[in-house]
């Protein structure tokens, strides 16, 4: 009984030396082991806040080209309206007079107004913009006292999804752009200020493009165009009755004239005239001689 006790204190004692020798070797290899320099940590450091920025910055670049704006306000429907007529009337002035009237009430304006005459009629030409809430009615005031039209052309052009499209693209790139700025006070090396004042460069030039599409798209649909092209037909002349006499008088003018341009047209071919009379009286004086020595 007395052994098995002296076994297992001696078994504590040596197994508590063990442990300590182990702590000590650890604590050895953790002194042993050298610390990275301040300076290399910072630079690390640096080098991946950037790295995450920069990630961060693509990824919501990404995320916003392929998911637009879906909080933007409903937008109402968007319609280019053109019209083309074309039509016959018995006074130019009167017509015109009528549609000036037309484009008074309707609150239009004339961009073109040309004129001019073709072979048996006179016509004028009109380019026309109007409002989109007064187009029926100024086609309407234009209708009357037209007992028919040679053109009528109408035509409604639906651009409410484009104009969404520019409008949610848009607003997306101007977050864009805030985020960027954002980033930009935060930005502290040369290097990652003049790559993020480059991407907002390319940022801005594309909210200047698509704003300018949608003022463009918003002017045409806000003022339709129409053109107008009205004519008069010209009436033929009727034939003049000439006497007998004058018209022997007439051919006798003619016959002058005719003779005339002959004599012109001999004269211009002089030298050949003078060659021929040449070679005539060199063969005419030939034969006479052969007559004599005959």
């Amino acid at each position: 009984m007395r052994n098995i006790f002296f076994l297992s204190v001696f078994f504590l004692i040596f197994s508590g030396c063990s442990k300590s020798n182990e702590t000590q070797n650890e604590l050895l290899m953790i002194s042993s082991v050298k610390l990275p320099a301040k300076a290399n940590v910072n630079a690390n450091v640096n080098a991946n806040v950037n790295a995450n920025v920069n990630a961060n910055v693509n990824a919501d670049t990404d995320s916003y080209d392929r998911n637009p704006d879906l909080s933007a306000p409903k937008i109402e429907q968007k319609i280019i309206k053109e019209a083309t007529l074309r039509f016959e009337t018995d006074d130019l002035e009167n017509t015109f007079n009528q549609i000036q009237k037309a484009v008074t009430a309707g609150k239009a304006t004339i961009i073109n107004d040309s004129e001019g005459k073709d072979y048996g009629t006179v016509f004028r030409n009109l380019t026309v913009k109007v409002p989109s809430q007064n187009f029926d009615r100024f086609i309407n005031d234009i209708s009357k006292g037209v007992s028919y039209f040679e053109i009528k052309n109408i035509s409604a052009q639906d651009v409410t999804e484009q104009f969404i499209d520019l409008t949610s693209r848009l607003n997306t790139k101007k977050k864009l752009e805030e985020r960027y700025l954002q980033i930009l006070q935060k930005a502290v090396k040369v290097s990652e200020i003049l790559e993020i004042e480059k991407q907002i460069s390319v940022i801005r030039e594309e909210i200047e493009a698509k704003e300018g599409q949608l003022k463009y798209l918003q002017s045409r649909v806000s003022e339709s165009t129409v053109t107008i092209e009205f004519y008069k037909t010209t009436a033929e002349k009727e034939g003049v009755k000439i006497s007998y006499g004058s018209k022997i008088w007439t051919a006798v003018k003619s016959g002058f004239f005719s003779l005339s341009d002959f004599l012109i047209s001999l004269i211009s071919v002089w030298p050949f005239i003078i060659i021929f009379c040449v070679l005539a009286y060199f063969i005419r004086k030939r034969f006479k001689r052969k007559k004599q020595q005959s």
